[in-house]
């Protein structure tokens, strides 16, 4: 405070003992806009302004001396070479990659009907509905070398004319699963092992004989079961498999069908009263060779055919003998739920043997080849 009042006092007695600092030429040059101004501030609320253009030049070095004297004047604070920031380690930041399954699966449900009805149709006719429930579903595991698929397909069918009982027209049970290895991750070849698992759900009955059942769950059932070769293209279209081994079992696991020698097992011994001596056996084993084949192509737009083929023989019985199931399907795709399909199965199986009824009596004959044609339209959910 003493030196800020030293200073005042100065100016004011500079002033007082030298008014003719501030002449006219001052203020013309004021009002010629030609001052150039210099702030100087020396407490919170004082400004001084000085002109440059005073006559004087040593009032001008009185006053700029005593304004700019570092002796009344605080030095400036010293600037600081370091900061008061301290350095933080933040946390290491783990990128974390989003889960992937080497699991992939796919399941479709469908229902197909056909129904047909008459009123006062002079041609005369049979009113019908027929239902087949259908699932298919797909779990592959696969990495770089190996390749793990799992299918699952199940079938059934029913069907009502006027006047006659419910008939089954469908029952199946499918399951397949092939494991394969391969050694090199740019080859479609793998070596691998296959399961396939078949039987049905119900009675079989020959129409329309409903008291004699020609076939029941486990009765049959067929197994296979080998090692061999796959060469699976990457979009599944083509897959071929050879086994030199493979292990074939036939179940049939009703004693009443297994005593008749059904479906190519040994039979039951009678004496001459018509008794058993030995029961029919219940499987019937078998190693030969297996080839399988699925294909599957767009012929059209919306038309997919599919054709899955698979031949077995048995090297010990009748080894050249061949028995097969193949399976044709013409898919018509309408639209992502409606679709129509027509198909076709082919069996032979020299141990199947044909069975029809004369004069009320069921007769063996011997094996024929079997046919199953499948047409129908209906919708379908994937999921």
């Amino acid at each position: 405070m003493k030196s800020q009042n030293l200073s005042y006092l100065i100016i004011f007695f500079v002033f007082l003992t030298n008014t003719s600092v501030f002449s006219q030429k001052a203020n013309d040059t004021v009002k010629k806009n030609a001052v150039r101004t210099t702030k100087f501030s020396k407490t919170k609320n004082t400004v001084i302004t000085l002109n440059d253009t005073i006559a004087n030049d040593s009032v001008r070095k009185i006053l700029v001396s005593v304004l700019h004297d570092n002796f009344y004047r605080k030095p400036a604070p010293p600037k600081l070479k370091y900061t008061l920031a301290r350095t933080v380690n933040l946390p290491e930041i783990i990128k974390i990659e989003p889960h992937y399954s080497h699991w992939k699966g796919k399941n479709v449900l469908g229902f197909d009907i056909s129904e047909i009805a008459f009123v006062n149709w002079s041609a005369g006719g049979t009113n019908s509905i027929s239902g087949l429930l259908k699932g298919d579903f797909n779990r592959t595991y696969e990495r770089k070398y190996t390749k793990w698929v799992n299918e699952l397909s199940v079938r059934y069918g029913m069907n009502k004319q006027d006047g006659i009982e419910v008939r089954k027209t469908d029952d199946a049970f499918r399951f397949n699963s092939t494991f394969g290895y391969r050694k090199n991750p740019d080859s479609n070849w793998y070596h691998s092992g296959k399961l396939n698992f078949n039987t049905q759900f119900t009675n079989g009955y020959k129409y329309p004989n409903k008291e004699n059942p020609i076939s029941r769950l486990f009765a049959p059932a067929y197994m296979f079961l080998g090692t061999g070769a796959e060469y699976s293209k990457k979009n599944k279209d083509f897959v071929f498999y050879a086994s030199p081994f493979t292990y074939k079992t036939t179940l049939v696991w009703d004693q009443d069908l297994a005593d008749k020698g059904a479906f190519g097992v040994e039979k039951a011994t009678y004496d001459a009263d018509g008794n058993i001596l030995t029961k029919g056996k219940r499987a019937k084993n078998e190693l030969g060779i297996l080839v399988t084949n699925h294909y599957k192509k767009e012929i059209s737009k919306n038309v997919i055919f599919v054709n899955n083929l698979s031949l077995y023989s048995d090297y010990i019985n009748n080894f050249g003998n061949v028995d097969v199931d193949c399976d044709l399907a013409l898919n018509l795709i309408v639209n992502q739920y409606v679709k129509a399909n027509i198909g076709a199965r082919i069996l032979y199986d020299d141990d199947i043997k044909n069975k029809t009824e004369v004069a009320g009596v069921q007769v063996t004959e011997g094996p024929k080849t079997q046919i199953k044609q499948v047409l129908g339209v209906g919708l379908t959910y994937a999921f």
